[in-house]
Formats: C-alpha cells, structure tokens, sequence
C-alpha cells in the first residue's frame, strides 16, 4: 500500500499542444525588445553566425526596432492583448471538447508567453502520457514549424519519463485546409460592397536562400495558391489571384513580388480595387491586421487606388475550426477512439 503523502498520479490522458510563432506580453517598447531579442537570436529565423549577428542585434536593431514596434503593436493591441495570443487561446477554446474527455488541448507561443517548456510541463502533470505537437504553420518552413518543434524537443530532452510524442505535419495543400479557405473567402467577398479587380495572396516572406537551402516553404506556399485560386475559379470569374511576399527585413534577397511593391503598382495598371487575404497565416496577429490591413491600405492608396479590403484569416471561425479538427483528429488516430 501506498503512503498516504504518496502523491496521486492522474489518470493517463493525450495532450494537443497548438504552438504559434509568439508575442510580446505588452505593447510597451521594453517587452517589445525582449520578445525581439527571443525571435531574433533563434538560428533558425536568421541563419548567420552567431559572432556576426549578435553584435548588431544588440546594437542598431535592438536600439532602433522596438520603439517602431511596439507602435505597431499598439495599432491592433485590444482589451484581449495581442490579437495572436488572443486568437489563438480561442482556437484551444474551441477545440477543448473536440477530441473526447481524455484529450487535454492547450496552446502555447514559440517566443514570449506561455512558454512551450511550461504548457508541456502543464500537460504531464494534468497525465497526458501522449502528445501531439500542433504548429499551426500550413506552410513548412525551418524558421516557423521546425524551430516551434526544437523548443518542444528541447524542454523534453531535460525529462526523465517522456511521454510519446507526434507533430502535425505542413497542411498547405489539405484538402479540408484548401476548403475551409474558400469557404472563408468566399464569405469575405460576399460582405464587401465592391467587387476587386484582383485577390492578393500574401505569404509572409523568408530569405531567397531558404529556397536555394531545400526549405519547400515557396513551393508550398505557391501550391496552396494555387489550389485556392482553383477552388475561387468560378468566383473570380477570370480575376487574377496574385501571389506576393510580405515582412522583408534586413539586406538580403527575399522571396518575391514584395507585397508592398505588388500593391504600389497595381493601380498604374488600371487595377483599383483589391482584396488581401494571407493564407499562410492561421490566426491575425501584426503582420495581417498592421502590415497588410493598415499600411497595405495607406500604400495602395497613396498609389491610386479606390477599394481595398482586407480578408480574415480563419482564426476561430466555424470553417477555421472545423478544418482544424478534422486534421488534428487524423494525426490522433490510434491515440484517441473515433467519434
């Protein structure tokens, strides 16, 4: 028989961990420099030597870039904090009962709060003796899923008893992913009250180099575009869907057409009106509602423009949900009963 001290040990259960890339905890310019010192010292977003970068991390860009931050952030902060962190925790929300009573889902930011290491400790205290790492990324890439993947292994690698463990793979061309899109779009579209001359689609850019390294990032990103643009055809009716790159940084060579430079251009072509949507994008966080729906918006503007719009990301939506229960039921297959 057991101590009565002994402590209890909870009854065996699967853990669904949704990671995001990460925020700081406040609009404010010094949380803005922590959560920039984070994301900007992992190897895997900027792939230079260490003994190179890190000197103008601490100097110029950590100096310069988190006053012009965090008045970015301030532009899109709510009530809920960062619109990111407040929807992802309302995807954990609604995914809570999706899976039965012995699933526990969570979520958890790469950079900043919560921590990936504390939610993980958080899961095998609660029992969950299984866990599948979901970073919500549809697009692979090194900078995004894979390094979201590192911290997980990283914070268990320092556990005795580890429970097992599986990761959602890239989801760009799914067919319930490429759906539920076309259904938000559509809905989108249906609510404007003008008709765009053209669909932009615009996926957060990475170096050029990532490409030549064999990171699939720009082929999945072009498959998914295309893959909607097909599921649109009929919608659009002839229009164009144009791919674009958005949030270059630094000197190096990115993944093109810029976004900023596709919409400046635009209406010198006679195209006037546009709608926005980032498909590479699970949730709405700076890059869409600052980056895209605000400066997007000033720019093309500025350059002769009459209609913009920007498009929801899926976020918690019906369509958004649903697509994410139906991939995170089939990787939990054998884990957890059919419903």
């Amino acid at each position: 028989m057991l101590p009565a001290d002994h402590p209890t040990v909870p009854p065996p259960r699967v853990g669904v961990l949704l990671v995001n890339l990460g925020t700081p905890d406040s609009a404010d310019v010094r949380a803005v420099r922590r959560y920039l010192a984070e994301f900007l010292s992992d190897p895997r977003v900027v792939e230079l030597p260490r003994i190179a970068w890190q000197p103008i991390l601490r100097g110029i860009v950590l100096t310069t870039r988190p006053k012009k931050s965090a008045h970015a952030y301030r532009q899109v902060w709510s009530a809920a904090g960062s619109p990111l962190a407040a929807v992802t925790r309302a995807q954990a929300e609604a995914l809570k009962d999706a899976f039965g009573d012995g699933v526990l889902v969570d979520w958890a930011m790469r950079y900043g709060n919560p921590a990936i290491a504390d939610r993980l400790a958080a899961m095998k205290a609660a029992g969950c003796e299984r866990i599948l790492l979901a970073p919500l990324y549809p697009q692979y890439c090194a900078a995004t899923t894979a390094t979201a993947n590192d911290k997980a292994f990283a914070a268990l690698a320092q556990w005795r008893w580890q429970p097992a463990v599986r990761t959602l793979p890239p989801y760009h061309d799914d067919p319930a992913y490429i759906a539920a899109l076309a259904a938000r779009v559509g809905e989108a579209l249906d609510a404007l009250d003008f008709a765009p001359d053209a669909l932009i689609a615009s996926f957060h850019g990475m170096p050029q180099r990532t490409l030549e390294r064999g990171d699939p990032y720009h082929c999945h990103c072009q498959k998914t575009a295309r893959l909607l643009g097909e599921a649109l055809a009929e919608r659009l009716a002839g229009r164009p869907l144009t791919i674009a790159f958005q949030s270059r940084f630094g000197s190096a060579k990115w993944l093109g057409p810029a976004t900023d430079a596709t919409l400046e251009a635009m209406p010198a072509r006679g195209v006037r009106k546009v709608a926005v949507v980032a498909p590479g994008f699970s949730a709405d966080c700076l890059e869409t509602l600052e980056e895209l729906a605000i400066r997007g918006r000033e720019s093309f503007i500025a350059a002769g423009g009459t209609h913009f719009a920007y498009l929801p990301c899926l976020n918690d939506s019906p369509q958004g949900v649903d697509m994410l229960r139906t991939i995170l039921s089939r990787e939990l297959e054998g884990w957890v009963p059919r419903g």
